[in-house]
């Protein structure tokens, strides 16, 4: 994951828990870059907090590895940000059975199949993502819930109507 930030000082390493609260994020591999070459920064690991990095008050990209849950990304910040999200092209965002994304968002699709989604100016941000496998399983599904409502309601509606007469 790489983050642009503007004019600050410091990162948390944080994700959103059930009840808005910050929550840990383990994170590894993290590399900050900017107008400086190494750039420099410092831990902190306050307990029971989310770990972050201090560095020189400027603009940067911050970037590291970081688990995903449930093909879910989410983050949100304490001033509107630009917001740029790139999904591999093994993932996809189209159907809304499966994905999902905040408000505001711009979907572009390319011609090597990557997806970008992009918002201006946004506090929070939200995208859910999803591979074949989850989308076949979905037509599985729904094929057997019509079978099943074909066996269950319109044979036995067939079969009424031909009693009756």
């Amino acid at each position: 994951m790489a983050i642009e930030v503007t004019d600050v000082s410091r990162y948390e390493f944080a994700d959103i828990g059930f009840m808005g609260e910050n929550v840990p994020v383990q994170v590894s591999e993290v590399q900050l870059s900017g107008n400086c070459s190494p750039c420099q920064f410092n831990w902190s690991r306050p307990w029971g907090a989310p770990s972050r990095i201090e560095f020189a008050k400027g603009n940067y990209t911050i970037s590291y590895l970081a688990p995903l849950r449930d093909n879910n990304l989410q983050g949100v910040f304490t001033r509107p940000y630009h917001v740029n999200v790139t999904i591999p092209q093994e993932f996809n965002v189209q159907n809304l059975l499966l994905a999902g994304i905040s408000q505001g968002a711009n979907v572009t699709r390319h011609t090597d199949n990557t997806t970008t989604v992009q918002w201006n100016k946004t506090a929070s941000f939200n995208v859910r993502f999803y591979d074949s496998g989850r989308e076949e399983l979905l037509w599985f599904f729904l094929q057997f819930m019509g079978i099943l409502v074909l066996v269950l309601v319109v044979i036995p509606y067939i079969l009424s109507m031909k009693k009756t007469e």
